[in-house]
């Protein structure tokens, strides 16, 4: 699922410059490091990028739709090579409920009565121009479809709504144009899929068409494939339109596992209880998006809505296109199968200290990039770890590495593993994260604070293929894009006024909001996570185009892009796994926290809510002051405290990040359990911080602000508390 290209959605760009430059550590946990960096670089001249491309080509070789035989198929792949490697390893079968498509018509007429569209128009470049696609014309492609979507047979004028977010249907109100009882066309981008149905179904909409503009990743950013990385115009972004931001993971099991001997009494059977839209939605190619949008009247749109297409975009909303949606759709209870390879720690006193890492494996087609060319650089960092095994190394805690199905549907098979293992996950000390591994050569990543200088010291010991270090690479690219991380900023937090360093001192990481597997473990059951990955001109996200050739002519050609995410992620299961004392930084998520609170105060004064923060910001302030406390702590105790003095530290540094969640969750949305992270109720992918407490002022209801402040407050006070018996 993953990004293309994810927004924050919160009013902390803004800080992203204003890092202490404090944030760069020295490397501590281990008590002899000489041996560590042995093992370190025995692992790094392991990961080969001949072997990832073997990988890659194997396993996109057909299109492998969760539960199909071919996905099936990667599914047994996988696991040969982690046996290879010496893990211990099972398939371990889910069963959840899934649509497919049946038959899917959709068509338009003008005010006429002249048929101006009638698709979807299969996906196809000319076979002759720039080398084709060798894979667009197998049988076995499902024709594009919105997995969660219901079946539905609906006639109905359209209105278009720009991106579709609530700020484009208020736009649209004000305007004048009303959805109710409209088919909505919307493009993709600024918000998650699922969140564009979300609103469009409670303003009354009867369905949805979703277009990727050519100003989004098409023409306008670039050349379209096969001549260059953008979409070509009958290209689909295929996806779920699940509500992630309600659960996710099998529509009719939230808070359980789908295991195969579940009880069909266990199941939800109401689809008002679920996390489903009640409203038909597919995508469309702009190829068959761009008659509608030409013949539309009404008013111009307001002009940030309007696109690349080489026409004055119109709202709709009255008799000139009237749009036909005919969704046969197969729901039934399908079975998904997850591959788990394990290595057992070594450590008495850490064993069930897990270090969990992950990558899904299904695809809407092919998947080159999403996300396999996250398993094929996962595939060569199990490599590199079982040749360690081979020459003797045992880690200390255990590791599971894990391959994912059905994550396109909605998270399911690593949501259903994280529900079905909740118990031992309790102790897990981190869940490592790669979705979109290499989709071009920008190093990018997300965390929870506290490991966010973590990743930073891995990337530093990786060579980067364009020479230098990853970190060095990645630190250039981020400065390069400066200015327009800051007008995004600007354009989501118009009243911010904190002040901006004009050059970053450490690289980005970013907070970890939804869209790939680390979801369930961070912010249901707290573990703290990480996801790395890559940017690059991708424009063919969730297409038929996004294969094996579209990889090697935009993307990776000598898979040495591959090669450097595999040492990545295999370093930091490594690290993790060995530390002597677990590598967190609670310095650097006492800042933040602080700043978050700071913000939404003046978004609480602003929005006109009175509201009581003492107790909020007296926890803050402890959560910050014991977090500088216990990394003092930390320096020192991989040399002067004992095995037993270092387990107990260890066992607060985990407890702190647990701490932080609400058993309740968050209203309305109780899945969602983290305090400080969560994707928000209408970004969907984007982070939104502090949510209950920001999410509390856009509603402006003060008793539900007030009661989630003072959630928040126990939550800091609960983990500082926790840190402060580990520096006793």
């Amino acid at each position: 699922m993953q990004r293309p290209q994810k927004l924050l959605a919160s009013a902390f760009l803004s800080l992203l410059a204003t890092l202490p430059a404090a944030a760069q550590t020295t490397v501590f946990g281990y008590a002899d490091f000489s041996q560590q960096a042995k093992w370190d670089s025995a692992f790094m001249a392991v990961p080969d990028p001949t072997l990832a491309g073997q990988h890659l080509k194997e396993l996109t070789k057909a299109p492998h739709w969760a539960s199909s035989p071919e996905d099936k198929a990667t599914a047994d792949y996988v696991a040969e090579k982690f046996r290879a490697a010496g893990l211990k390893t099972e398939i371990v079968p889910y069963r959840v409920l899934l649509n497919k498509p049946v038959k899917i018509e959709i068509s338009a007429k003008d005010a006429n009565g002249k048929l101006i569209m009638s698709g979807p128009t299969p996906e196809h470049v000319d076979p002759k121009a720039y080398g084709g696609d060798p894979y667009q014309d197998d049988p076995r492609v499902l024709t594009a479809f919105n997995g969660s979507s219901p079946s539905g047979d609906v006639t109905a004028d359209a209105v278009y709504a720009n991106y579709g977010t609530r700020e484009d249907f208020d736009e649209l109100e004000k305007l004048g144009v009303s959805v109710r009882g409209k088919i909505v066309l919307v493009r993709y981008g600024a918000n998650f899929r699922g969140i564009k149905v979300y609103i469009a179904q409670q303003r009354g909409a009867a369905g949805v068409l979703i277009y990727s503009d050519p100003a989004d990743d098409g023409y306008a950013r670039g050349d379209v494939y096969p001549r260059g990385g953008y979409h070509p115009e009958t290209a689909f972004q295929r996806g779920s339109v699940q509500f992630l931001p309600i659960y996710p993971g099998d529509p009719q099991t939230p808070g359980v596992a789908s295991t195969v001997d579940l009880p069909d009494s266990k199941r939800l059977t109401d689809p008002a209880k679920m996390n489903q839209p009640s409203i038909p939605a597919n995508p469309i190619s702009y190829h068959d998006a761009a008659p509608i949008l030409e013949a539309l009247n009404g008013p111009n749109v307001p002009r940030e809505w309007q696109g690349a297409l080489p026409f004055a975009y119109h709202l709709g909303g009255t008799d000139a296109v009237k749009v036909h949606m005919h969704l046969e759709q197969d729901y039934k209870i399908r079975t998904i199968w997850d591959v788990i390879g394990t290595i057992p720690g070594s450590d008495p006193e850490q064993k069930d200290a897990w270090v969990v890492a992950g990558n899904h494996r299904d695809a809407w087609v092919y998947g080159a990039v999403d996300p396999n060319s996250g398993t094929a650089a996962m595939l060569e960092s199990v490599h590199g770890l079982g040749q360690l095994l081979k020459q003797g190394w045992k880690p200390k805690r255990t590791i599971v590495v894990a391959s994912w199905d059905a994550e396109e549907e909605g998270l399911i098979g690593s949501t259903e593993w994280a529900e079905d293992n909740a118990k031992p996950l309790s102790n897990a000390v981190a869940y490592f994260n790669t979705d979109v591994g290499v989709a071009g050569p920008e190093f990018d990543a997300a965390a929870v604070p506290s490991l966010m200088d973590f990743v930073r010291d891995v990337a530093r010991q990786v060579p980067s293929p364009a020479g230098g270090t990853v970190y060095e690479n990645w630190l250039k690219s981020d400065q390069e894009n400066l200015k327009h991380r800051r007008d995004l900023a600007d354009a989501h937090n118009q009243d911010s006024n904190e002040p901006r360093a004009d050059k970053l001192e450490v690289a980005h990481v970013g907070v970890l909001g939804s869209g790939s597997d680390y979801t369930p473990f961070i912010q249901h059951l707290g573990v703290p996570s990480t996801d790395v990955g890559s940017r690059g001109p991708y424009g063919v996200y969730h297409s038929v185009f996004d294969n094996y050739n579209w990889f090697i002519k935009n993307a990776d050609p000598h898979f040495l892009y591959e090669q450097e995410m595999a040492r990545v992620f295999g370093l930091e299961i490594l690290h993790m796994a060995d530390a002597d004392v677990l590598p967190y930084d609670y310095r650097l998520y006492g800042h933040d926290v602080l700043g978050y609170v700071a913000v939404q105060q003046k978004r609480a004064d602003h929005a006109g809510l009175t509201l009581n923060w003492t107790d909020l910001d007296a926890a803050a302030k402890h959560f910050s002051e014991a977090g500088i406390a216990a990394y003092q702590v930390q320096t020192q105790a991989s040399k002067s405290y004992t095995p037993a003095e270092r387990a107990k530290l260890n066992k607060a540094l985990r407890d702190a990040e647990s701490a932080l969640l609400n058993e309740k969750g968050l209203p309305k949305r109780p899945f969602y359990r983290h305090t400080i992270y969560a994707p928000g109720e209408f970004t969907g992918y984007a982070a939104v911080v502090i949510p209950g407490v920001t999410e509390g002022i856009d509603a402006k209801d003060t008793a539900r602000t007030q009661e989630q402040i003072d959630a928040l407050a126990a939550a800091l006070h609960k983990s500082a508390s926790i840190l402060d018996s580990a520096t006793k």
